[in-house]
């Protein structure tokens, strides 16, 4: 009676085919939903952002990087791929087989081959990785213009620096309203750019970690409270480039968009005389509040005057 009922259990179980067909749909079905976020995106560049392509100086860097590392893993993954087919097939059981298989302990051999590759592989990896950051990340170069971005729930500023340094001009966003109409992308804040100059962004959060995202430059760097970052890079590029947050930063995380605009050096100056007509000069506050709300909290904690509170934080911002 139990032989029956187990029998009857192995009969009712799905085939191993039909659950591997289900598994395999399962899985296209949820890569084509991500496809969705990346429409430029082709199989002739490894499925980066088409316009990516001369993008920056360092994109053709940062692509030949993501393609080597697909290469070497679709490599390693057919050879694994392959020598498991062959196992099953050469080492499956047969009909006149004994009921218990020899029994292997170890092979020494393999088990140091099987040790010592993926850790030359890893070296390898890690040197191309390292290579390849050191000349993204290098700002010792002395840039072009430096940009101050400025991440806030749930948009973004942009502080345009006069000689590298001195406050300039300023752009602020307001949160996306995305009401899926085609007219959202315009009232976006956007970031300009002038082509062929080295770009520095200096980044910086008021509130919560941001991260600064342009899909097309294939970089993006975290914006932290209280610790800014920096990068470089010279667009080489004209367009108008997509912009986003990429780090889960709250409720509105997916409305923190904004456009990059890489233009001219004619069209970059005429859009910072514009923003100076309008009389957004100087620059917004990078600090983790409003250096007037940051002065008045100062102030009520350690009993000084706003005016003191305020130098200090001004100083302290300067620094």
């Amino acid at each position: 009676m139990g032989t029956r009922d187990s029998g009857a259990t192995r009969r009712r179980r799905p085939p191993k085919a039909l659950l591997a067909g289900a598994l395999t749909g399962g899985a296209a079905l949820l890569l084509s939903g991500c496809a969705g976020d990346w429409p430029d995106a082709s199989a002739s560049n490894f499925f980066l952002p088409d316009a990516s392509i001369g993008a920056t100086d360092m994109t053709d860097r940062i692509s030949k990087l993501w393609d080597g590392s697909w290469i070497a893993a679709l490599a390693v993954g057919v050879l694994v791929w392959a020598l498991t087919i062959w196992c099953v097939v050469a080492y499956r059981r047969r009909k006149n087989d004994p009921e218990m298989p020899p029994q292997v302990r170890y092979n020494m051999p393999i088990e140091i081959l099987y040790t010592i590759v993926p850790v030359m592989m890893v070296g390898v990896l890690f040197y191309y990785v390292a290579r390849d950051q050191q000349t993204i990340l290098d700002t010792k170069k002395a840039p072009d213009v430096t940009i101050q971005v400025v991440g806030k729930k749930w948009s973004w500023d942009f502080n345009y620096l006069e000689d590298n340094s001195k406050p300039g001009v300023y752009d602020t966003g307001r949160q996306a309203d995305l009401s899926g109409e085609a007219s959202v992308e315009d009232e976006l804040p956007t970031l300009y750019l002038p082509v062929n100059e080295t770009v520095r962004f200096d980044l910086y959060s008021r509130d919560v970690i941001h991260s600064f995202w342009v899909p097309a430059f294939l970089m993006k760097m975290d914006l932290i409270p209280g610790s800014p970052n920096a990068f470089q890079v010279t667009p080489t590029k004209e367009g108008t480039f997509k912009g986003k947050c990429a780090e889960l930063c709250g409720e509105y995380h997916s409305e923190m968009l904004f456009n990059v605009k890489v233009v001219s050096a004619e069209e970059y100056q005429q859009h910072l005389d514009d923003l100076d007509a309008a009389g957004q000069t100087g620059s917004l506050p990078t600090t983790l509040a409003g250096a007037e709300e940051l002065a008045g909290v100062q102030a009520d904690s350690v009993g000084e005057a706003p005016e003191t509170a305020k130098d200090k934080t001004s100083d302290g911002n300067n620094g």
